[in-house]
């Protein structure tokens, strides 16, 4: 059982927020443009805004990939996540700008765009590295490092979006880049402002922009960047802030397509103060190259021709194009010049072979409520896979109960981030819990017609040079597989049994329904991942089963205090790599539980409902260090029933490769306690190998 492996997964798109938006723009704004970036009450102008709109409540727009890391404010995180304590600190984050009348909308990012793959795989290597590094400190160590290399606990921006739901919070999961759609909201609906950290909104000409890192939450106090002021200090009008960003080098546009026309601009206008760094000194260079060219088509396409773009000429047009809101118009790019095309729902039910099923998708996006689905399953009467980088197909391109899903089915717009050492002795990796998706595909396919599914991991070994291509698999369901629109709309007890059965014939669990009905919600759906894991990697030991059971035992009826006052001895790497695991497993719960027509309520699959991090990192000490099964389930009378229930599942499922005993060793004293419970003093249940 030594340390050689690590497994730790990151959600893609809280990496991609860390660094989107211009770099060095916003620093620069902060040293060079002080008068447009000044500290502001929140509260203050929430008043104002109700004054100027009397009729319209105070709305802050909240990009919440920029603001994730910062509401993860739990001291431990690398053991998979304190997630009652996070919920509290959500809870106080909404509270708090509900005190003051302000609503809050929350963005999430749904897609990465066919555009932006390259930019995206870069970073998933460089996030590779910094894994392999916090996994080296923790096997050397043995403890969780410092804060400079935190990285957000599996799956968080996932969960993130259930728990502000949950809150009763509005949450929107976009259908291209979130920055995009959440400039378009504030703008459209006369926002207050836009709380993130991405220079971009101070590209897009909408509402004021507010630093999520600078927020004094108790005092609802930040900084708010201004667009207008950073114009004058740079001798640019808000038209020309588009441009700027291209010449600048962003998401659409790379650097290293511009250091040509950088030193060319340096050459021209030289730094006046010698202290500015290059960046800063190319800043105001490219700004000057810009404020003496004509706002015009022309110049567009004369610096289209200058620069050197390579094959693809409409770079510079695009990157401009992708800051213009719906209605608004640019000098550079006239209206018969424009390609972009917002996302239709009309054309979209053009396309959709099942009206009834497209106008429940709509309607459930428009809600926030995201069920997976994937281009394949609703569109194409052939079969035909469509065109992933077509835009009308965005809508069905991706899982879409979670953009930031590490499974990802059908997608080439949405990735993972696992890692895994070259050097393994336990293969748990994606495949372990995509045979339960490719169970989940063909409950989502019409007509019963399975084509291959496109697949994006990241995974040691995958160069990410093209997508894997995964044959889904026919579940063991009696009578077949149902049809979608029995799952999704029917109505009765019948198929409310079949929905359940159809979700654990994804697992290879459907003989243990009945047992698994008779158990608690959350318990019941822990069970089920569990024992697919215990099914899928022989490695699994007898202790790490132990530790889980008693984890989701125990769990119940701690308080987030008492979880956060917890404090392990040493932080263990493997059972960091479990834990990461079992929460990434908890998403493809989501997945299956969503495609079947929700035999579970959303909220029984929530982590904070079934893992703790360092309760788990406890119990996964306790349990390899042989305490007793009655020290792991802390005396508790009702624990030692639901373990009798959980091994009576297990001994179910015939395809167990691995033999499981469990002793349960008594006092007199604790067998004269228990005697309603356990009629014997040693209790040993072996589960066949079938």
């Amino acid at each position: 059982r030594q340390n050689k492996w690590a497994i730790y997964s990151v959600d893609c798109c809280e990496l991609q927020k860390s660094t989107m938006g211009i770099k060095g723009l916003q620093g620069f704004v902060a040293r060079v443009c002080p008068d447009a970036c000044r500290m502001v009450d929140l509260k203050e102008m929430a008043e104002k805004h109700r004054i100027d709109h009397p009729d319209v409540m105070p709305v802050i727009v909240v990009d919440a990939m920029s603001c994730v890391r910062r509401w993860y404010t739990p001291e431990s995180w690398v053991c998979g996540g304190q997630w009652r304590e996070y919920l509290t600190v959500l809870e106080d984050f909404i509270e708090t700008f509900k005190a003051a009348g302000i609503e809050l909308v929350f963005y999430f990012d749904g897609v990465v765009e066919e555009k932006k793959r390259d930019e995206w795989i870069k970073r998933r290597q460089q996030n590779n590295k910094e894994i392999a590094n916090l996994f080296q400190f923790i096997k050397t160590y043995r403890k969780q490092p410092g804060r400079e290399m935190f990285v957000l606990p599996s799956a968080l921006p996932t969960f993130t979006r259930f728990a502000l739901k949950s809150l009763g919070q509005k949450t929107v999961c976009t259908l291209q880049e979130a920055d995009f759609e959440v400039a378009a909201y504030a703008l459209q609906h006369n926002c207050m402002g836009i709380l993130g950290q991405d220079s971009d909104y101070l590209i897009y000409n909408t509402s004021p922009y507010f630093s999520i890192e600078k927020l004094c939450l108790d005092r609802l106090v930040t900084v708010m960047y201004s667009r207008e002021d950073l114009c004058r200090a740079l001798g640019l009008s808000v038209k020309h802030l588009p441009l700027f960003a291209c010449l600048l080098g962003n998401d659409v546009v790379p650097e290293n397509l511009l250091e040509c026309f950088w030193h060319k601009c340096l050459v021209t206008c030289p730094s006046r103060n010698k202290s500015y760094n290059r960046r800063t000194s190319i800043i105001l260079a490219v700004a000057n190259y810009i404020s003496k060219i004509p706002c015009s088509y022309s110049s567009l396409k004369h610096l289209e021709e200058m620069l050197p773009l390579g094959s693809d000429k409409t770079l510079l047009h695009r990157g401009m194009e992708s800051y213009l809101l719906p209605g608004q118009q640019s000098p550079w790019i006239p209206l018969d010049a424009r390609n972009f095309k917002m996302f239709s729902g009309q054309e979209e039910t053009a396309m959709c072979r099942d009206k009834e099923i497209f106008q429940v998708l709509w309607l459930l996006k428009l809600n926030g409520h995201f069920i997976v689905v994937t281009a394949y399953f609703v569109f194409s009467c052939s079969c035909r896979p469509l065109n992933f980088s077509h835009p009308q197909h965005s809508i069905m391109q991706y899982i879409v109960f979670s953009s930031m899903s590490p499974i990802v089915c059908c997608s080439p717009q949405i990735p993972s981030v696992f890692l895994f050492s070259s050097v393994s002795s336990i293969a748990i990796c994606h495949l372990d819990l995509s045979t339960c998706i490719c169970h989940t595909h063909p409950i989502l396919f019409l007509d019963g017609a399975c084509p291959l599914v496109k697949e994006w991991f990241v995974y040691c070994g995958n160069p990410l040079q093209q997508p894997d291509l995964i044959q889904p698999v026919q579940p063991s369901i009696p009578g077949g597989t149902p049809n979608l629109k029995t799952l999704w709309f029917a109505k009765g007890p019948d198929v409310e049994k079949q929905r359940y059965s159809t979700f654990l014939a994804c697992f290879h669990l459907q003989d243990a329904m009945e047992e698994l009905q008779a158990l608690e919600a959350p318990v019941a759906a822990f069970c089920c991942l569990l024992t697919y894991l215990m099914l899928q990697v022989s490695s699994l030991s007898l202790e790490d089963l132990n530790a889980f059971v008693a984890l989701i035992l125990c769990l119940k009826g701690k308080s987030a205090a008492e979880l956060a006052s917890l404090q392990p001895e040493i932080v263990d790497s493997r059972a960091v790599h479990l834990g990461a695991v079992l929460v990434r497993g908890l998403t493809t719960l989501l997945m299956a539980n969503s495609a079947c027509g929700f035999p579970f309520s959303m909220d029984d699959l929530m982590p904070w409902k079934v893992f703790d991090g360092k309760l788990f990192q406890e119990k996964y000490q306790k349990s390899h260090q042989s305490s007793s099964v009655e020290e792991l389930l802390e005396g508790n009378v009702s624990n030692y029933i639901l373990l009798e229930s959980f091994v009576e599942i297990l001994r179910l499922c015939r395809k167990l490769s691995i033999c499981l005993s469990f002793c349960f060793q008594y006092s007199e004293n604790n067998m004269r306690k228990y005697k309603n419970v356990c009629q014997f003093q040693k209790m040993k249940i072996t589960i066949a190998v079938y």
